[in-house]
């Protein structure tokens, strides 16, 4: 029997071991994670609005009742295209007939991979945790700080990169200074903190057209978020970030840096000898295969594919596109037929920025604002794995409207804690 191998279960693997699901093959699905990530609500777990049941499901239960899949847990160390054996971490190998690799990208720091360390990513569940707890200890740290500059810098957030990403970021940690913690402190009132959102362009969220860019920045500097655009991030230490403008060089002092700049491909990409371009990424056959190898797909944020002329952005529902597409020409393969050449269907791209307050294009149409916000809230809601999820979040959601609280601020503070917060004053 054939033998399908997938790398990945995000949006573009799983849309490929379903497509497949009552075809007269044998899969094999590795990821080095248990669980499928729903990735466009990752920040509202890193802003502690969600928990991270209610966007993560694991795999072997969403695939349990397909009969001809095989999940394994493992970390993907290489691959022989020559011999078709995938390498794992632990040493084994596995064969295959066809492969399918969607194992999508990872944190871009420019050249400053220092940076990693001092200005998190988000990409994975770990990723959100990591940002949940250093922004709510920043708080915590603010409180017990005398200094009134340290205690300023404690409540300055900085993110940086306005993507969609970014931007839902900034806004929502506006809305958790001003609303959230509100009257929850002492010796200091949340609502002074600063969120800083620093952009490179000169506008934010770049791959909008100009008039939703605009309207997004005001939304955000009416959560009282300072957008800071045509600014050039050139250092970050455990101080603050150092950046450059029409000014000039200048310095923010800021304890919390969230970076949202830049991503890479999978490094797994180099590994097929196929060409990349300048992002890593793999420059695949209109049908989606790599050159010289009709058996391998790549899809996803790994793929750099173009259609009517135009580069596929890096989002869900073209991942999920390609992974369909993929299983279609295998399927035409084995069966001696024409592979198909990938088309995409663009759907539009929302942005939500915070409370009522979101940017939307679907085709011709540009809205944005509470009707885009709730537009964007169904969409997300649809898109969810399961029922469970679905139900989740929406008892979430409705919550945090109508109190203002989030429910997931539990964080667990490291041992060293206190002796690193007293070493940073």
């Amino acid at each position: 029997m054939t033998h399908i191998v997938i790398l990945g279960c995000g949006f573009g693997g799983l849309a490929a071991a379903r497509e497949l699901a009552s075809s007269d093959v044998q899969i094999t699905l590795i990821d080095r994670s248990n669980h499928h990530l729903f990735q466009p609500l990752l920040y509202q777990v890193a802003t502690a609005g969600l928990s991270a049941p209610a966007i993560a499901a694991p795999i072997r239960h969403i695939l349990a009742r397909q009969r001809n899949l095989t999940t394994l847990l493992g970390s993907v160390s290489d691959i022989d295209p020559v011999t078709r054996l995938v390498k794992l971490s632990d040493g084994s190998g596995i064969g295959y007939d066809y492969l399918i690799v969607a194992t999508g990208s990872t944190h871009s720091y420019f050249g400053h991979d220092e940076w990693a360390e001092l200005a998190p990513g988000l990409k994975t569940l770990s990723d959100a945790f990591e940002i949940r707890r250093r922004v709510l200890m920043s708080f915590e740290h603010a409180e017990r700080e005398t200094d009134p500059d340290k205690r300023a810098a404690w409540l300055t957030f900085s993110v940086i990169g306005a993507g969609a990403t970014g931007v839902e970021m900034a806004g929502t940690l506006a809305e958790i200074a001003r609303h959230t913690l509100r009257g929850e402190f002492r010796r200091i009132d949340s609502r002074d903190a600063r969120v800083v959102l620093m952009e490179g362009s000169d506008r934010v969220l770049p791959p909008y057209p100009p008039d939703l860019s605009e309207k997004a920045r005001l939304q955000l500097e009416r959560l009282g978020v300072e957008v800071r655009t045509s600014c050039r991030v050139t250092g970050i230490d455990r101080e603050g970030v150092t950046f450059t403008t029409a000014e000039g060089e200048q310095r923010l002092p800021s304890k919390t840096v969230i970076w949202s700049a830049g991503v890479a491909a999978s490094p797994l990409g180099s590994a097929l000898g196929a060409p990349l371009d300048r992002a890593g990424r793999v420059e695949v056959e209109p049908d989606l295969s790599i050159p010289g190898h009709p058996e391998i797909f790549v899809i996803g944020d790994l793929a750099a594919v173009t259609s009517d002329g135009k580069p596929v952005p890096g989002v869900s529902p073209a991942a999920k596109q390609m992974g369909r597409t993929a299983a279609h020409n295998i399927m035409r393969h084995i069966k001696g037929g024409t592979p198909e050449v990938f088309k995409y269907k663009d759907y539009g791209s929302l942005a939500t920025i915070g409370r009522r307050s979101a940017v939307a294009q679907v085709g011709k149409f540009k809205f944005s604002g509470f009707p885009a916000w709730l537009f964007w809230l169904f969409v997300h809601i649809y898109f969810l794995i399961g029922f469970r999820s679905r139900l989740m979040v929406l008892t979430d959601w409705a919550w945090a409207y109508f109190s203002f609280q989030r429910s997931a601020r539990i964080v667990v503070v490291p041992e060293e804690e206190p002796a690193k917060q007293k070493a940073e004053t």
